[in-house]
């Protein structure tokens, strides 16, 4: 099986924030958990790099807006390699072909496209009169507007000006009965309930264009010179573009790979829920292609005045300081753990460590130390064995294998912090495993069924990791490595992969407490 995931291509006009990083850093370990379960797997991420927004950056700067894109894009490619994550592709719609050779040209294939949808009639050309928010890239009719600004609270300002529209109306219909009969395709699925709500009222068509008197950044139309692609249609685009849609016959087969035959799973923050629920699986209508396998929709990290976190809004937590003061692992771990996948919620760096001391101190590093000592102590540093036919003590093979089928099927169905929630359970079971038959008491009396209770405690610390390592790659590997394990695959799960005689190797505590 194969398995494509993207991020949204992220707007050039600031560097990396938290909100944008955990948004990556979802999508890296849902990639990496596919990748562990044995399939192929494709992560694209990237930066939206046309429009407005980024022609205002650029002009701030007082630079041209592709030296801006090329200085920004790579602080977005320095912060993913800091937080651990591995993508396939970093897409950027500015990219030309003789950049990016094994795949097509982007900006040709939006050219292609709005030509395609010129010529079959589902573009045409119209004056608009409205609001439009500069942040978001968005017109908005007067309707939509809440006391004054965009649904989501941005500044508006108004417009009126002749411009191209995509017949997007022509797709409602097929549209919501599309939604009806794939009730998963958006997660989760009050957002899917947002979008059925959306389009009981009548579908307005889509400008597509922007005139270059006002914005000279972008794809320019290839049926009008005066006019640029508006960007949203140049970023969604993106999605199909990076897998080959429009190149070679090799990206051709690539694309029937990826896209025609996985299907893709799109991860994205939900303001943009319309834009990626609506805009896109019409144009992918109009374009007769099949839409995107899921649509996840995250809720956001929230500042203190339970707000947005957003670097317009301020009151923001910077990704890579984070992962310098707490450890890139464990600030993976904090994310995935602490935001139930869709909702929102609050993050600060007192609860950073409030869960690092209460999951990974107390659970996992605490257990690995206690045990290192047991096996030094009494076992000559070695991984004593197991009893033939002895009773697993307290069901901790048992809990181990529910405990691996369990985190599985989480993350298939997208609740992630309820698979890291799995595994607590495993490790709070393996300290009261502890406490109750008290090795280093019993092995006064029977060194074998002492050895027997540490084995059963290393064994499901061990898989512990392996189903943690797609979260802390890192750290995790770490503690595999002092029980002399390597590998992390999903053939590795099944009890009794600890070879006995092993020597427990020291380290440094794996998570320290912090003031």
């Amino acid at each position: 099986m194969r398995f494509y995931i993207t991020s949204p291509l992220y707007y050039v006009n600031d560097q990396p924030h938290l909100g944008t990083a955990y948004t990556t850093i979802l999508v890296d370990i849902f990639n990496r958990y596919h990748q562990f379960f044995g399939r192929e797997t494709f992560f694209l991420t990237g930066t939206d790099e046309h429009g407005q927004k980024c022609q205002q950056a650029a002009q701030s700067r007082g630079l041209t807006p592709q030296v801006h894109c090329d200085e920004m894009s790579e602080r977005f490619k320095t912060v993913w390699q800091a937080l651990n994550i591995e993508y396939d592709l970093f897409f950027r719609t500015t990219h030309r072909y003789e950049q990016s050779p094994h795949k097509p040209d982007h900006t040709e294939v939006v050219r292609e496209v709005l030509q395609k949808l010129k010529d079959q009639g589902d573009i045409y050309k119209d004056v608009y009169q409205g609001w439009y928010s500069v942040s978001e890239e968005i017109f908005y009719t007067e309707k939509e507007l809440v006391d004054g600004k965009s649904p989501s609270g941005k500044e508006v300002i108004p417009i009126k000006e002749e411009n191209y529209f995509f017949r997007m109306s022509r797709y409602q219909d097929r549209l919501q009965k599309y939604l009806e009969e794939n009730p998963d395709f958006i997660y989760p699925s009050v957002r899917q309930n947002e979008l059925k709500g959306f389009l009981k009222k009548p579908l307005q068509d889509l400008c597509i264009s922007r005139p270059k008197k006002r914005i000279s950044w972008g794809v320019e139309l290839p049926f009008d010179s005066d006019y640029v692609a508006y960007v949203w249609v140049d970023a969604l685009l993106n999605y199909i573009t990076g897998v080959g849609y429009g190149g070679t016959e090799e990206d051709k087969s690539s694309f029937k790979k990826w896209w025609m035959e996985a299907g893709a799973v799109h991860f994205i923050g939900k303001d943009i829920l319309i834009t990626h629920g609506i805009y896109w699986p019409c144009l992918l209508m109009a374009l007769d292609l099949p839409l995107p396998k899921t649509i996840v929709a995250h809720g956001w990290l929230l500042n203190k005045s339970q707000e947005k976190m957003s670097k317009s809004g301020g009151d923001v937590l910077e990704p890579l300081e984070l992962s310098q003061t707490f450890g890139v692992s464990a600030l993976r771990y904090v994310l995935a753990r602490e935001v139930i996948l869709g909702n929102d919620a609050f993050i600060s760096r007192d609860m950073i460590v409030q869960r690092i001391h209460q999951d990974l101190s107390d659970n996992p590093g605490n257990i690995l130390s206690r045990l290192s000592r047991l096996t030094e102590k009494y076992f000559e540093g070695k991984i004593p064995p197991p009893l033939e036919g002895e009773e697993d003590f307290f069901n901790l093979k048992k809990l181990s294998e529910q405990t691996v089928h369990d985190v599985r099927n989480s993350v298939e169905s997208f609740r992630l912090s309820q698979a890291l929630e799995k595994v607590n359970f495993l490790w709070a079971e393996i300290n009261r495993v502890l406490e109750r038959t008290a090795p280093w008491k019993q092995v006064k009396q029977d060194r074998q069924k002492a050895g027997h209770v540490i084995y059963s405690a290393l064994e499901a610390l061990r898989i512990s990791a392996l189903l943690l390592s797609p979260v802390m790659p890192d750290k995790m590997k770490e503690l595999l490595h002092t029980l002399g394990k390597g590998k992390t695959s999903w053939e590795d799960v099944s009890w009794g992969g600890l070879s006995p005689g092993q020597p427990l190797k020291h380290g440094e505590p794996l998570f320290p407490k912090m003031d």
